[in-house]
């Protein structure tokens, strides 16, 4: 009876489990299995080994993609989690009435679809959009220019909307966070003489170590799987200036007959997130022991 009631657990996760390998773990190592070959994914294969990755060192542009990737990483992750904390240390601190709606508007871009969001901003980055109208009626027409096709300015545009959509998911998170605080420790540090500033260092920012190892996890993510955001609103373009490691897996896929190349890419970018991952949550892990 006890032999059995030890099994009795893994019987209660069987049916996940096997969602889970079906559904990942099966396509993850068919993947793997994809990147040794050479494929148009119709025809014959042909083995070539680990050529596929050795090419993700070698080619330029799957060089500037992953590059692209990690500038997006500071759009997506280390930008909204500045505001994020400035944002929601603000609204903790002076208690502000309505907090509820206020959760829902900054969460909204959350529930979008990201086509249309990425829709809307190819509107507003328009050479005749919203955002160079602005410009144009507070007299600053020297700085309007064609967001989405100029090679300078494409990459950090994208990653603009980016910080927009991410934002309020970070702060969400860590309001949720600094609600946990009692308020007895704000009280004793202020009558002990701290201010603002030296109260979200003592107090605030330790407590919310944890939803920050959770925001900077979802945020790198999105960063990194970006897809429809970069081929609704640029292509990739102009010319290859913001191309990201999981446009090149649809190009080459679908576009170039390149599954080996794609899936090899799929490969290398799956590891990366996971390295990443593991790095802040081992960090956040240490500093809360």
């Amino acid at each position: 009876m006890r032999h059995q009631r030890r099994y009795l657990p893994y019987l209660y996760l069987a049916p996940a489990l096997l969602l889970f390998g079906g559904f990942l773990i099966y396509p993850l190592i068919r993947s793997v299995q994809f990147s040794l070959f050479e494929w148009d994914g119709l025809g014959a294969s042909e083995f070539v080994g680990f050529d596929n990755y050795v090419e993700l060192f070698t080619d330029e542009v799957l060089r500037a993609a992953f590059g692209h990737a990690l500038v997006l990483i500071f759009f997506f992750s280390v930008l909204p989690l500045v505001l994020g904390l400035v944002v929601a240390a603000i609204l903790n601190r002076a208690q502000v009435r309505g907090l509820g709606l206020f959760r829902t508007v900054v969460f909204l871009p959350q529930v979008l679809a990201m086509v249309v969001v990425a829709v809307a901003w190819r509107q507003i980055y328009a050479p005749d959009g919203g955002l160079n109208t602005a410009l144009r009626a507070v007299g600053l027409d020297a700085l309007t220019r064609t967001w989405l096709g100029d090679y300078t300015w494409t990459l950090p545009a994208v990653g603009i909307v980016g910080t927009w959509v991410q934002t309020g998911l970070v702060t969400v998170l860590l309001l949720a966070g600094m609600g946990r605080v009692p308020r007895e420790l704000f009280e004793a540090a202020r009558l002990d003489g701290a201010g603002a500033i030296r109260e979200f260092f003592a107090i605030t920012l330790p407590s919310v170590r944890g939803e920050i190892a959770v925001a900077l996890t979802l945020t790198i993510v999105a960063a990194l799987k970006t897809f429809d955001l970069v081929y609704v609103t640029t292509g990739g373009g102009p010319g290859n200036s913001t191309t990201v490691p999981a446009y090149e897996v649809f190009q080459r896929a679908f576009r170039e007959g390149a599954v080996g190349s794609a899936a090899a890419i799929a490969v290398a970018l799956t590891a990366i997130i996971f390295v990443l991952n593991v790095i802040v949550n081992r960090i956040a892990e240490g500093r809360q022991g």
